[in-house]
């Protein structure tokens, strides 16, 4: 625009064109099986997840294959050719990144669905495909856990031999009380991301009111990334994750009609107020001389099944469609 007229242009976008232009997280969904034994453990696994590509950062690259994947290149005189995206195969990428869970089950079936064609550009949402892995599975493990008759914590741990992993879980268990039977409900949800990074384990307390409005009321967190450099850096990876997944979980979805998208601004396409951010502690475990793991987007995927798993305790509702909004939680009455 400033070779023209051969001076700087400063060009304002609102914010309408951000939230209609901007790619936005593919839509997932995952069909989740098990089977258990007498003595409540797991004996079979099969998680199935669909989507379509997180992979469409514009970037440099061979063939303009990274150029095709920047929108206004799509109006050029002579656009590049479309980019077509093929299933990433590398361990816990895109789609199918925390679809192999920590635990230890003896037979897994793990599958990973690339779903082309959907009507809205998608990119990258932080932690990729973990989110809604991790949401199906920590929620599912509740579900078996009540199935076995097994309180959710010990469950986990049943099933959990990691010690890293273990420690994190016991160290929310120990903040918690996930038993309590006071008309609050409290949710828990663990994971690793990617099976190689930082440990998260989220403990959340809220209440449904009236209204069908999910109130946030406490949560605990607790996180493994080996030896700790910058303790109040490490702490707001957590509690900022938090904060953002729990407005994902509760509030955030597209919508859209023929005419194109209309969550437009804040008003259609709402987010988590500070009046709905829940008193927060965060422990952090220590591990001196420990290799450092990447931990700026492990307690995400936690949160959302969390939430989810609180939500059912507080109403026996399970939910299993994003985000928990009042409709979404009267609907699920409904159909009860």
């Amino acid at each position: 625009m400033s070779t023209s007229p051969g001076k700087r242009v400063r060009r304002i976008f609102p914010k309408t064109c951000e939230h209609a232009w901007a790619p936005y997280a593919t839509a997932t969904s995952m069909i989740l099986r098990a089977s258990l034994d007498a003595d409540g453990k797991v004996i079979d696994w099969n998680h199935e997840t669909y989507g379509d590509t997180f992979n469409m950062r514009p970037r440099s690259g061979p063939n303009m294959a990274g150029a095709a994947r920047l929108l206004s290149s799509r109006y050029r005189d002579n656009p590049p050719p479309e980019f077509v995206p093929q299933p990433a195969m590398i361990r816990h990428m895109g789609i199918h990144r925390n679809l192999d869970p920590l635990y230890v089950f003896p037979q897994k079936r793990l599958v990973k669905n690339l779903v082309r064609g959907l009507p809205l550009r998608t990119s990258a949402l932080r932690t990729l495909g973990a989110f809604g892995n991790i949401f199906a599975l920590e929620s599912f493990m509740d579900e078996l856990a009540e199935a076995a008759g097994i309180d959710p914590v010990t469950f986990r741990l049943n099933h959990l031999a990691d010690p890293r992993g273990r420690e994190v879980l016991e160290a929310v268990a120990a903040r918690m009380d996930f038993s309590a039977d006071d008309g609050i409900g409290r949710g828990v949800a663990f994971a690793q991301y990617k099976n190689l990074k930082a440990y998260a384990a989220v403990g959340v307390e809220l209440e449904v009111t009236d209204a069908a409005e999910i109130k946030l009321r406490r949560a605990v967190l607790s996180g493994d990334a080996g030896e700790i450099v910058d303790r109040d850096g490490m702490a707001a990876q957590y509690d900022g994750g938090f904060i953002q997944a729990a407005s994902w979980t509760i509030h955030e979805q597209v919508t859209w009609d023929r005419d194109g998208i209309t969550s437009r601004d804040w008003e259609t396409y709402p987010i988590l107020g500070f009046d709905n951010v829940p008193e927060i502690e965060t422990v952090l475990i220590e591990r001196p001389g420990v290799p450092f793991l990447g931990a700026g987007e492990a307690v995400s995927g936690p949160t959302g099944a969390a939430i989810a798993n609180a939500i059912y305790k507080a109403t026996g509702l399970r939910l299993r469609r994003m985000p928990f909004t009042p409709d979404a939680i009267r609907a699920a009455a409904m159909d009860a």
